[in-house]
């Protein structure tokens, strides 16, 4: 896979999960999920860069960047938690310190059911790739 291909991925599952903003329901595929972390991921760790060079360590930039990135990340969670056929419920074991977050990786890692499952059709996923395929 290319940059280009990348970029293009990145670019159509950010524009997907931002487009769900606040939407709870329904399912979001491996790659719609992954492709939407990774720039909310650099763009906070880029963020705290900034905030620890610039500002002596004042998280203010962080902070704002990590709130307004709140809903569409957990929208986007609570989507990949219903394709694996799992509620929304159990973004609540991030509260659980270290097992908590791992726990969650893992689910968020996990494939999704195939089919159609009690929260809606199998998401199309064949629009991201060949890392779709994996």
């Amino acid at each position: 896979m290319n940059f280009e291909t990348l970029k293009m991925n990145v670019e159509q599952a950010t524009r997907t999960s931002l487009g769900k903003f606040a939407d709870f329901s329904g399912r979001s595929s491996r790659p719609e999920y992954w492709y939407f972390m990774l720039p909310v991921i650099v763009i906070l760790i880029v963020a705290n860069l900034i905030d620890s060079i610039l500002l002596d360590g004042m998280p203010i930039l962080g902070t704002i960047l990590g709130l307004a990135a709140l809903v569409p990340t957990l929208s986007a969670g609570v989507r990949r938690l219903h394709d694996t056929d799992r509620s929304g419920w159990w973004l609540l074991l991030a509260l659980v310190p270290i097992v908590g977050g791992l726990a969650l990786l893992y689910l968020y890692c996990q494939p999704g059911s195939p089919g159609e499952n009690r929260f809606g059709p199998e998401p199309s996923s064949a629009s991201f790739g060949a890392l779709a395929q994996a």
